[in-house]
């Protein structure tokens, strides 16, 4: 393996999805390529998660092997599907995997003839479950699908692969879109189930499973929470993406469903009425990997649910996932890790939370010693229930006695200086500046002496002072009349007026208003150290890390 230090620095690297762009093919084709031709560039870098390669190299073995000179076979088959379904590219796909699964039928349908030569060159080098694969991934990675119901993406199944244990016996997903996840997390299992309530996407799910070498695979169509159709299915690991924000869940149908085991989930919380249904899909001993919103952690609807799980010892492990990894938002998601005990009595006492918000979306998912932490299931069980992994973990790495003890002398240092920054204003003659000669700042702008943005104005005169400009501009007559009828500021620089002075006079002003400014600043930090110091005290007295003084009679 070459090392980059050595190599020389105009070589340029490229990823393994660059060389996909750049040859017109998959990602999926370029792991092909690697692992067909020995010929192919080694990484130029150690990373095997993301490995470099020298740009130089691959063009060179591209040339070599004439690979991306012209349109693929496979990229032609794309655009042809395309062609014919547009954004409905599963149905597509599907008609290529009938022919994958069927290539002796003499007689096909009108929708599948012009595909059949195609699939036939392609099917020459590789094989229909290989052929599948990289269509697949072309279109989990296209930007033109229509939505992304039935779709998890790459980097969230790598996650939930990282954290669910390897299975040999069942796996289930009963929201298993095209089957991705479940395909991806039941390699060395016995038997795969899943259902899905769209019959295109569950038609396709289960084509790919008879063009693989996967066990037994079942896939059903409806919809899991209102039709069960494996009710009696327990599985060892029960992996799920389930639809979010989903008021139409079913409950007035199903509020007597002997699988809301932790309470009937409101209207807004379908989610928690997916959790309970994997749960019930759930063996003994058995372990619920669950994609859940960032939300589902802290609202106050879930709140009695969420304190059942975990006073049942029921609920392991929370993780918290780096934004951009659903397929449908960019918001961070959160896996919720459950095991159904082997026998009662057997709950774990602490729940591990962990917090990769801030790592890329593509791993590492392994976290540092500051990232996770393991809390007791007691400490979760106040009055919110709050399963935020930042906020525990916050709360286990910060040093209360410390940070409190900062908090206060910086307080009693801005309090200190608040005095001394209020300017001493002596008493004026009365009547107001507003009845004098006035000017616009509008009139001053267009004779070049001064400068405005949305919010302020800067002298280009010396005749002018920006502090006096600025202090006068946020009077209350200017303040009111930057505000419309119903309510709304908005800062009209140059329709405010000031009052003409000289220059000295404009002088002196600007220096009273520049200690206010000041002033008004320090008030603000003050502000903030107090909402610091009043977080810090309570966090610190209800964790255990701080506590009250002795009272005087002790």
């Amino acid at each position: 393996m070459k090392n980059d230090a050595v190599r020389h620095a105009s070589d340029a690297l490229v990823t393994a999805a660059e060389i996909a762009r750049l040859a017109g093919v998959t990602r999926a084709a370029v792991s092909n390529w690697r692992r067909r031709y020995d010929s192919f560039p080694a990484p130029a870098t150690d990373s095997t998660s993301s490995p470099l390669f020298s740009l130089s190299e691959v063009r060179s073995w591209l040339a070599e092997h004439h690979k991306g000179q012209e349109l693929s076979d496979e990229v032609r088959l794309w655009q042809q599907l395309r062609g014919v379904h547009g954004d409905d590219m599963i149905r597509g796909l599907s008609a290529v995997a009938e022919l994958l699964s069927h290539p002796e039928e003499s007689t096909v349908p009108d929708e599948l003839s012009a595909l059949r030569l195609l699939v036939h060159e392609l099917t020459a080098t590789l094989s229909p479950a290989e052929l599948l694969a990289n269509l697949t991934t072309r279109y989990v990675d296209s930007s033109g699908r229509a939505g992304s119901d039935g779709i998890t993406s790459p980097q969230l199944i790598r996650a939930i692969q990282y954290f669910a244990e390897e299975q040999t016996g069942t796996v289930f997903d009963p929201a298993c879109g095209i089957g991705s996840l479940l395909f991806a997390c039941g390699t060395q299992a016995r038997s795969l189930a899943g259902q899905e309530i769209d019959p295109v996407n569950a038609r396709y799910a289960q084509l790919r499973a008879n063009l693989t070498s996967l066990p037994d695979v079942t896939i059903s169509v409806g919809d899991s929470l209102r039709s069960d159709q494996q009710r009696e299915l327990k599985a060892d690991l029960v992996v799920c993406e389930p639809p979010v924000a989903v008021a139409d869940w079913g409950r007035e149908e199903l509020v007597l469903d002997p699988r809301w085991e932790f309470g009937v989930p409101s209207r807004a919380e379908g989610e928690l009425a997916w959790l309970q249904h994997c749960y019930y899909h759930t063996a003994p001993g058995g372990q619920v990997v669950m994609v859940m919103p960032a939300s589902v952690a802290y609202r106050k609807a879930g709140r009695r649910i969420r304190a059942e799980i975990v006073r049942r010892g029921l609920l392991t492990h929370v993780v918290a996932l780096p934004p951009g990894m659903a397929s449908s938002h960019a918001l961070s998601v959160h896996l919720w890790l459950l095991r159904r005990p082997t026998s009662p009595g057997a709950a774990i006492d602490f729940v591990r939370m962990t917090d990769l918000t801030a790592n890329n979306p593509g791993g590492p998912f392994e976290p540092t010693a500051e990232q996770t932490t393991d809390i007791p299931r007691i400490d979760l069980l106040n009055d919110t229930v709050d399963l935020t992994p930042a906020t525990h973990i916050c709360a286990r790495h910060t040093d209360f006695s410390a940070e409190y003890e900062a908090t206060r002398a910086a307080i009693s240092e801005q309090l200190a200086s608040l005095l001394d920054l209020l300017p001493p204003l002596l008493e004026g003659p009365g009547g107001s500046l507003q009845d004098g000669a006035m000017v616009s700042v509008s009139e001053l702008a267009r004779a070049g002496l001064v400068e405005t943005t949305e919010d302020s104005a800067v002298s280009t005169s010396e005749q002018l002072d920006t502090d006096y400009l600025n202090g006068f501009l946020r009077s209350t007559v200017n303040t009111r009349r930057s505000t419309s009828t119903s309510g709304t500021f908005r800062m009209d620089t140059r329709g405010s007026r000031i009052p003409q002075m000289a220059i000295d006079e404009q002088r002196r002003y600007g220096a009273a208003f520049r200690a206010l400014r000041e002033y008004e600043e320090h008030v603000g930090r003050l502000a903030e150290l107090s909402k610091q110091a009043a977080s810090l005290a309570r966090d610190g007295l209800t964790s255990g890390a701080l506590l009250p003084p002795p009272s005087d009679d002790s």
